[in-house]
């Protein structure tokens, strides 16, 4: 056999699975746009892999394990690395970032964030944050774009309140009574203005009306979301729940399963207040007070 011949049987054999991926059970990532550091743990809490990836190189290497437990720091693009690793039988659980900052060790660097992940998602009293499903997704992104839209219209109103009075012309505030009164007022006082601003004035106007337009848009996929989906029909049936607070419930809360009870979940939405005591002694503000009798009438 010659020599061309031995390197190409060579090559054509199976390759082996590396040992470390069988002695790795827990996996901490830390998730970035690029590049992705990786660090790999045995059951007890050896170090047995430290690895960083391009985006690209991720998804092949993660699929080339046997399930293992990962961590990931609860962020923007988490919940969708969470359900591609999970594809592939991996348990994956994601995590506050407040609670990974104890595990963290030393100066602050992408590889002992890694560490710091991986031991974290070990602890046996650590909560974790539910993944969030793409149809979730959807309907957070709708309220976040319905959000900024508001925020656009509020700022266009309050622009034109005071470009009118700079030619003085007075329009009651609020949006409402500003979307009722603008086009008489501006009609009215058409003689007065110049051909430069009346163009200014009509730009805006129609500026405003587009946003109105898509505003009105938003609410009306929110209101067919709400009618759709399951867990937003079981909350129109409760008092005071419309369709923009089911939604925004849904999308917030990803699992409420992974509540104990009310109680806990009023205080993960804010509506409880956070616990301050020392020497045995609670202290509270008044708006924590308001927040915590709120709960208690939910």
């Amino acid at each position: 056999m010659s020599q061309n011949d031995f390197k190409t049987s060579e090559t054509m054999q199976p390759q082996e699975a590396s040992p470390v991926k069988h002695q790795m059970s827990v996996l901490g990532i830390a998730i970035a746009k690029r590049l992705f550091h990786i660090v790999g743990m045995h059951e007890r809490g050896q170090l047995v892999l430290r690895k960083r990836l391009a985006r690209n190189a991720l998804m092949p290497f993660i699929a080339a394990l046997p399930p293992v437990l990962i961590g990931l720091e609860a962020c923007g693009g988490a919940h969708y690395w969470a359900r591609r690793f999970r594809e592939h039988h991996h348990d994956v659980k994601l995590m506050a970032p407040q609670f990974v900052k104890p595990s963290s060790k030393s100066n602050k660097n992408d590889m002992r964030d890694a560490e710091g992940i991986g031991e974290a998602v070990t602890r046996p009293t650590r909560r974790f944050v539910p993944t969030k499903e793409v149809a979730q997704h959807d309907i957070q992104a709708l309220h976040r774009v319905r959000e900024r839209l508001r925020g656009a219209r509020t700022a266009l109103v309050h622009e034109r309140h005071g470009l009118l009075y700079a030619y003085g012309m007075v329009v009651p505030t609020g949006v409402s009574k500003f979307r009722q009164t603008v086009v008489g007022k501006l009609e009215t006082d058409k003689a007065t203005r110049t051909p430069l601003s009346q163009e200014m004035f009509g730009k805006l106007m129609d500026e405003f009306a587009a946003v109105e337009k898509q505003l009105a848009y938003d609410q009306e996929q929110l209101d067919a979301l709400a009618t759709m989906h399951p867990a937003c029909q079981r909350l129109l049936t409760m008092p005071g729940i419309g369709p923009f607070t089911a939604t925004a419930l849904v999308a917030a809360v990803s699992d409420a399963r992974a509540f104990k009870n009310g109680r806990q979940c009023a205080a993960w939405l804010g509506l409880v207040p956070r616990q301050h005591s020392t020497g045995g002694r609670n202290a509270y503000s008044a708006s924590a007070n308001a927040g915590r009798s709120i709960s208690h009438t939910l």
